[in-house]
Formats: structure tokens, C-alpha cells, sequence
């Protein structure tokens, strides 16, 4: 299974840099992730929790990060063991563009493959889970850096508003304040 997309975040570079290698903003860039622990250099060690059709299960596995072009491009690859469940492994080219005034060109192409009782629900169900998973996980990073969408999704941590009204993501007030 493979995908590609392309997102703006309202960030600098080195900012999305730092947040795509941050052990705390993967953790909760990854949907069901329960723990994350390790460092960029050596890969993390994560726990996910996911329902893929009737299927539930708790995949241990490993996040490694490689071709590490800062601040321009990495690999995102992840392996999951889940048990009679059976596997999941995928990966993520990951390029960030400066696009000028603050704004980062975020470009994935993401590659996916399952195993096991996962692998017989079928190309449909698994595509689309795949798809999601992606999706949600690129737009939890955008969050994190730039804040909700929706003003009203989250509460301001210190009540402070970025310059334009917007609320700045958590990550993004951390590294800027």
C-alpha cells in the first residue's frame, strides 16, 4: 500500500525539524500510542493500541528515523509485532520545504504492509486504515506545531494567542517562548 501528500504548517522548518524528532510529539502524533521512549539516534520503542476492522491489538515495536537530512528530509520506518494479531511495518519519506514567511511544505510518501489475521481482512479495510493512520498521524504533528484547526478544540495552555489570533500548537510555544 502506498501513499502520498503534501501539508503547509505554519512553522519554521528547524521547528517541524524538531518536532518530527521529539519522542513526546511522535507519542502523541501516533494514533493508540501508549508509550514512546528512545532517542532519534538509536530509534524509539513504542506501544500502540489499534482496532483495524474486528480486530484488536497492541503492537509493540520499533520507530527508527534514517537519512536524516536535517533540516530537509528523514525516514520515518516503524515495525509492530501484535500478536496473534499478526504484524504491521511501514515507512515515511518525509521532506520539509521552506516556503517563506514561516511556512513549512510538509511532502510524505508512506509505504504500508500488514501480516497475519490483519493481512486477511482485506486490501480495502487495511488501505483505508492505512490511509487514516497517516493522515491523522501528520495532522497530530500539524496540531503540535501550530495548534488546532478549530480554536475551540483545545484550551490555551498560559492563555497566550499567537500574534494573528491563532493558538500556537504546544510544541511550537515550547521551542518559540
Amino acid at each position: 500500500m502506498h501513499m502520498s501528500d503534501t501539508r503547509d504548517i505554519e512553522a519554521p522548518r528547524e521547528v517541524v525539524w524538531a518536532a518530527i524528532t521529539d519522542p513526546e510529539v511522535l507519542k502523541q502524533c501516533v494514533p493508540g500510542c501508549t508509550e514512546m521512549t528512545g532517542s532519534p539516534e538509536e530509534g524509539f520503542q513504542a506501544t500502540v493500541v489499534q482496532k483495524v476492522g474486528p480486530v484488536k491489538a497492541t503492537f509493540k515495536g520499533q520507530v527508527t528515523l534514517s537519512e536524516m537530512n536535517e533540516p530537509e528530509s528523514l525516514t520515518l520506518s516503524g515495525e509492530g509485532k501484535g500478536g496473534a494479531a499478526g504484524f504491521a511495518k511501514g515507512g515515511a519519506d518525509v521532506t520539509l520545504t521552506d516556503k517563506g514567511d514561516g511556512v513549512t511544505e510538509l511532502h510524505y510518501e508512506v509505504e504500508a504492509k500488514v501480516g497475519g489475521k490483519l493481512a486477511q481482512l482485506g486490501s480495502r479495510i487495511i488501505d483505508g486504515f492505512a490511509k487514516k493512520m497517516a493522515d491523522q498521524f501528520f495532522t497530530n504533528l500539524q496540531d503540535a506545531v501550530e495548534g488546532p484547526e478549530d480554536p475551540d478544540a483545545a484550551p490555551e495552555a498560559d492563555g497566550e494567542a499567537a500574534e494573528d489570533g491563532k493558538k500556537k500548537g504546544w510544541f511550537k510555544r515550547m521551542v518559540s517562548g
